[in-house]
């Protein structure tokens, strides 16, 4: 509800590119805190505390200074929060709204795009976190770096993942379809666990192969990221949106605590079942992104039929639905992104 329909792609995008900052800030205060040896605390200790002071104090900012929509925004003028919300009246994804319509619940659990957006959720954090939570002993114990000199690659790999999402939106917005950059940022992934399931580590050079190997196959940031973006844009009603976020994060979770699970001990230090499961969602990725497509411009080349046909609300250049809370697939003047 505070930004355009084209503007939010790059804004989901740039706060998920915390991710990236936190490996770069968090490898720079791993390597100092790893060069502590006295004291009351671990270095690790001093590291989780650090987290999470600035976590708390940061959350207390957001309570008390993030206000949660225009219309509740101190800030502004009431004048100026009329003109945020006529700004983004061509949303069609309505603004805040507290009551809760049962109808839907049933158009959120009945619509495709629902399980698109959690099977990506599902396929792109299950490798995430795994590659996420094991990085330092793949990087460690399989490529073959110091536990110092693993800290420090740590940032180069928060750069990396800065860099990919940059790349994504840039690629967005010159070519305006999500879709196609989401699959052009998979294969990548391909590449490199590919590469990390059948490269030998024998040599320096190939143990520095295999870590270029290992930053690129976190490209698929990029498809989770865009597809957070299109739930913003494309699902519309309060109580639906609500809903479909709840599904989204369920299936995120989910992925999130499955991933590390692959990465079997006995499988070290290649780890051929958590790779070989990885290409797995990469595919199963693809598949979603293919049919999602299809599915998005299919629904628009249905709504464009109806208004060339003189289906009134199906053209209504007034946009006069664009405030009353009605689902995306109630609204038959909304158009999808893809």
């Amino acid at each position: 509800m505070w930004y355009r329909r084209e503007e939010q792609a790059a804004r989901v995008t740039y706060w998920y590119m915390m991710n990236g900052a936190q490996q770069i800030v968090g490898g720079l205060l791993a390597y100092l805190f790893t060069l502590i040896s006295t004291g009351p605390l671990k270095s690790w200790q001093w590291l989780f505390l650090s987290y999470g002071i600035i976590s708390v104090i940061f959350g207390v900012f957001v309570l008390v200074y993030m206000p949660d929509s225009p219309m509740r925004a101190k800030c502004f003028t009431e004048e100026d929060k009329r003109l945020m919300v006529e700004r983004v009246r061509d949303n069609q994804t309505g603004l805040q709204n507290r009551e809760f319509k049962r109808e839907q619940v049933y158009d959120a659990l009945t619509d495709p795009q629902t399980w698109c957006y959690a099977a990506i959720q599902l396929t792109t954090t299950l490798p995430t976190s795994g590659l996420g939570g094991f990085a330092n002993i793949i990087i460690s114990t399989n490529l073959k770096f110091s536990n110092l000199q693993t800290q420090l690659l740590a940032i180069v790999l928060g750069a990396y993942i800065i860099i990919v999402l940059l790349g994504s939106v840039w690629l967005v917005k010159k070519t305006n379809q999500n879709i196609l950059v989401a699959l052009g940022f998979v294969v990548p992934s391909f590449v490199g666990t590919i590469l990390l399931l059948t490269v030998p580590n024998e040599t320096f050079s190939q143990h520095v192969g295999l870590l270029i190997a290992y930053y690129i196959t976190l490209s698929f940031w990029a498809a989770q990221t865009l597809g957070l973006s299109l739930l913003s844009r494309n699902v519309g009603g309060q109580t639906k949106k609500s809903i479909v976020l709840a599904i989204n994060f369920i299936f995120w979770a989910t992925g999130n605590a499955i991933g590390p699970q692959v990465f079997l001990s006995r499988d070290a230090p290649k780890y051929h079942i958590a790779f070989a499961t990885h290409l797995g969602c990469y595919t199963l990725l693809v598949f979603v992104l293919v049919y999602f497509r299809w599915y998005l411009k299919k629904e628009n080349r249905r709504r464009d039929d109806l208004a060339a046909a003189g289906v009134r609300e199906a053209r209504d250049a007034n946009l006069t639905h664009a405030f009353e809370d009605l689902t995306d697939r109630e609204n038959p003047n909304f158009r999808y992104m893809y």
